[in-house]
């Protein structure tokens, strides 16, 4: 090994290319520290991150007392699985179910593995509930939904850089528009099997994308009237991401199902949550479904401290406001050039259209430009830019990344 004063950013990155799968493509950036809204490289540069690890660090990097339950607990018990049971999964199941409304909680570990709870969940109320025939169970998904990597998902998603090469994909699934009552309602006439409906309040991945006002409580009605589940997908909008606690909670909708991760445990370790009523919950007996880590005491102690934070700190109502701070900022700078096409976003969730410039270039090398003058964010779709803060963030280092920003973007021509 070289001795540590030679090991750069090169090192790393080639140490990643050469024994790592390439099934990623990142900003060249290798960070080894992160505090509040900063992250710093190995090489010592300070950056403000615009990322949040996709959304999973809502209260800052380390946040304190975060760190403080993960060290206490770790020191104590971390895993037991669910042979037997723990001393803090139940105080866990009692919080959330309260704070957020529900009867019950499955525990799970990634966002991911709360999506294939959720369908597995509807489909078993499919055939228990409402009466659908065996394996005839149907879930209606939207078009340009993200919700992972695994078979279920990529059989429900219309990217062919999430699905082309890897089928045969799984039965029972299809799509309808995003942000179109008519098709969704279309679709639950045509089939009685249909179990519940999949999605996202805002689109993440694709792009910040947002529906028009009342799509929520019209989804919500036309789930109850045709006795299909509302299966809200909230790892990346929920946890105060989007200026509300919940991203339905924007128009006062209860989904029958909601699905947490990512910000749950404040970023340190994969913790996930499906949350539901009685009669959906209690579908599933025991040696049915499970995760030897979902629950465990490690994560139940993260967790009860990480929603805490959200409500102690009033995560929610500093994204809204800083939200809108951000956004005028980027449309002010929208006019000062033709490079932006369009801003969009709720609360600290948002995202700048980028046309293409120069030779070939794109939203990509934007987010290196902006890398190098100090801002760390990342494309998605090509021509997005998805800008998405700690919830931490004050209003002078939101003029701080906006000014970075704009230096940026009026360095290119475009």
């Amino acid at each position: 090994m070289i001795g540590a004063e030679l090991k750069t950013d090169t090192y790393f990155i080639e140490l990643e290319d050469t024994f790592g799968a390439h099934n990623y493509h990142p900003i060249p950036a290798v960070l080894e520290r992160g505090e509040g809204i900063y992250l710093w490289d190995v090489e010592g540069k300070q950056y403000l991150d615009f990322l949040s690890a996709y959304s999973a660090v809502n209260q800052g990097h380390c946040h304190p007392r975060i760190i403080q339950a993960l060290v206490q607990q770790a020191s104590k018990l971390t895993l037991t699985s669910r042979a037997f049971h723990n001393n803090l999964l139940g105080e866990y199941e009692k919080y959330i179910t309260n704070y957020f409304g529900f009867d019950k909680v499955l525990p799970m570990n990634t966002g991911v593995e709360g999506g294939e709870t959720a369908i597995k969940l509807a489909r078993r109320w499919g055939y228990t509930v409402k009466g659908i025939q065996e394996n005839q169970a149907h879930i209606v998904f939207v078009e340009g939904n993200f919700w992972g990597r695994t078979m279920a998902a990529i059989s429900s998603s219309n990217d062919p850089s999430s699905f082309a090469g890897f089928g045969p994909f799984m039965p029972g699934f299809s799509l309808v528009p995003y942000n179109n009552l008519k098709a969704i309602e279309d679709a639950f006439k045509a089939n009685p099997n249909i179990a519940a409906f999949m999605f996202e309040p805002i689109q993440g991945e694709a792009g910040v994308v947002i529906p028009d006002a009342g799509y929520l409580t019209a989804v919500r009605e036309l789930c109850t009237k045709y006795k299909v589940l509302m299966i809200a997908d909230e790892v990346q909008t929920g946890l105060c991401r989007t200026g509300k606690m919940l991203a339905c909670d924007h128009e006062n909708v209860k989904p029958d199902i909601l699905i947490l991760g990512k910000a749950l445990s404040g970023g340190t370790l994969p913790v996930s949550a499906v949350l539901s009523s009685n009669q959906i919950m209690l579908t599933i007996k025991p040696g049915e479904h499970g995760s030897t880590y979902g629950g465990n005491p490690l994560a139940c102690a993260v967790a009860m401290e990480a929603l805490q934070v959200l409500s102690d700190e009033n995560l929610a109502e500093n994204a809204d406001a800083m939200g809108i701070l951000f956004r005028e900022r980027m449309t002010q700078l929208m006019q000062k050039t033709n490079l932006i096409t369009s801003v969009r976003g709720k609360g600290l969730l948002n995202a700048i259209v980028v046309k293409p410039f120069g030779e070939n270039k794109s939203a990509y090398d934007v987010c290196l430009m902006l890398k190098d003058n100090g801002l760390l964010a990342k494309q998605t779709h090509g021509d997005i830019i998805r800008f998405a803060p700690p919830l931490v963030i004050t209003e002078e280092q939101i003029h701080q990344a906006c000014d970075i920003i704009e230096k940026t973007i009026l360095s290119i021509k475009a």
